[in-house]
Order: structure tokens, then C-alpha cells, then sequence
């Protein structure tokens, strides 16, 4: 059984709510983020640094079971920003976790790893990656490298594309993309519980009728989400009508991160 977990992240609004639950389920937390947390629970420890600090990330990895990788940059940003924290970041986390020998790895992926789909589509996990950013494209690096991971070195990985964690979708698209924080907690646990998990990449989405994804993968897993996104529709609905139009961005499934800067053939895109 999994005792030692190692939180990346921590300090973040997802890395906050997890630790409860981690802390409650696991016997050890240790917590790492490149902002100082000084108020801690009975059982967890902090050990700081960016994660492209190589010295930092082998402190962290000392005596770990498993990592939960909420850390990086969360959004999009330019190259070199995007680069030093969500793919050589993650590179140094890696090898560090690997000569620690630790043996589960939770890597927070996104939604935006695929995020150039039309929303016509509905994808599995099986379908080629279509980041709609460098954000994006950084995520399906990280879900290549668990790859390597789990064939190479054994390492035991879940890739979670998270969609929108939230109490309640926010608008048409999170009638799609939603994710309660009741369901992410349970992908989690099945990351690092799950006994014969090599390595798989799941959606991170909540029971939703109008959901782009097959999430099959997950499923065989044992995944059992416990929230619906009908039961939001009427809210979710009203929020959008308050939104300004996203003419690209309403038909692709990342949204306003596929809009950004797009400069491409929609149609081709969409054909494609």
C-alpha cells in the first residue's frame, strides 16, 4: 500500500484542496512547491524548490512511494516559460523520482492535450494528441514521458487530461469538460492504488451527457463518477449567454485556448 505521497504543486488552488484528502488517505504527505507553505497538518512535510532544480526535486523524491504532479505552469505562456516549468521541470522530476525509486507517478495532463478537436467529435484516448497551445503541448509531452517511464523503468503512471474543476460547470463548453473535485479525488486514488496499472491516460471528467470524451479507459480502471453536469444545465447555460461570442473557440473542444492566436484553416482544422 501506498504511504508516502509527494504533492507537486502545493500551493496552487488544486494542490491546496487535495491535501485534506491526501493527508486523511495516505500516512505521509510531503508537500513541494516553489512558494513556502508554513501552515501544515500533523502529517505532511514541506520540502520546496522549482522543479527544474534538480538538487530540490532529489530532497523531494527521499523516501517517497508516489508523486501526485500538480506543479508547473497552469496556463499558457510563452516558450521558454512554458518549457522551464511544465517540460524540463518535468524531465527533472522524473529522473529524480526514478532514482529514488519511487514507483507511482499522477501526472496532471489537460484537456488542452487534445484541444483541437472539433467539438463534432468524440475522442478516446487512442486518438492522436491535437494540443491547442504551447500549454497543451506541454501536457502531451508529460504524457510521453510517463510513457518512457512506465516501459523503460517500470514505473507504474496515470495520466489524468483534467477538463474544468469546479463546483459547477461554468458555461456550455463545462456541460462538456466538467470535473467535480470528488471525481479528480477518486482518478487520483486510482492512480496510486490501482494494482495492475502500467501505464494509461484517462479524461478527467464527471458523469456528462454531453461529454466529448470516451473515457473507457477509465473505466476498466474501476472509475465510478458520482457527479452529473445535467444537474447544472439550466446555470450553466445562463452563464453563457453572458459571455462575448468565441466564433473559433465555441467549436473547438479547448475553447478560448485554441482561439488564441489562431491565424489557421478552421474548416481544415475541423475536417481534420
Amino acid at each position: 500500500m501506498t504511504q508516502t505521497i509527494l504533492l507537486t504543486g502545493a500551493a496552487g488552488n488544486l494542490g491546496n484542496q487535495l491535501r485534506p484528502y491526501l493527508c486523511a488517505r495516505y500516512e505521509k504527505v510531503i508537500l513541494s512547491d516553489c512558494l513556502e507553505i508554513t501552515v501544515l497538518a500533523e502529517n505532511e512535510q514541506f520540502r520546496g524548490g522549482f522543479l527544474d532544480n534538480a538538487v530540490a526535486m532529489k530532497a523531494a523524491c527521499t523516501g517517497v512511494d508516489a508523486i501526485v504532479h500538480m506543479g508547473g505552469k497552469r496556463d499558457e505562456g510563452q516558450w521558454d516559460t512554458v518549457n522551464t516549468s511544465n517540460i524540463q521541470g518535468f524531465i527533472t522530476l522524473m529522473e529524480a523520482a526514478h532514482s529514488a525509486g519511487v514507483k507511482r507517478m499522477v501526472f496532471a495532463s489537460s484537456n488542452h492535450s487534445i484541444g483541437m478537436y472539433g467539438r463534432q467529435r468524440r475522442i478516446g484516448t487512442g486518438d492522436k494528441v491535437r494540443p491547442d497551445s504551447r500549454y497543451g503541448l506541454s501536457k502531451a509531452f508529460g504524457e510521453a514521458l510517463c510513457a518512457l517511464y512506465a516501459d523503460k523503468h517500470g514505473m507504474r503512471c496515470l495520466s489524468i487530461r483534467i477538463g474544468n474543476v469546479n463546483s459547477a460547470p461554468l458555461d456550455r463548453r463545462g456541460l462538456s469538460v466538467w470535473l467535480h473535485f470528488e471525481d479528480l479525488c477518486q482518478l487520483i486514488s486510482i492512480g496510486l492504488e490501482h494494482p495492475d496499472l502500467h501505464n494509461e491516460i484517462v479524461f478527467g471528467c464527471s458523469d456528462n451527457s454531453l461529454g466529448f470524451w470516451d473515457n473507457e479507459a477509465a473505466f476498466q480502471l474501476g472509475y465510478r463518477p458520482q457527479h452529473k453536469s445535467d444537474d447544472h444545465r439550466e446555470g450553466a447555460l445562463a452563464q453563457q449567454a453572458d459571455l462575448a461570442d468565441d466564433l473559433i473557440g465555441n467549436q473547438l473542444q479547448g475553447g478560448g485556448f485554441g482561439s488564441a492566436e489562431f491565424n489557421g484553416d478552421i474548416d481544415r482544422t475541423l475536417r481534420s
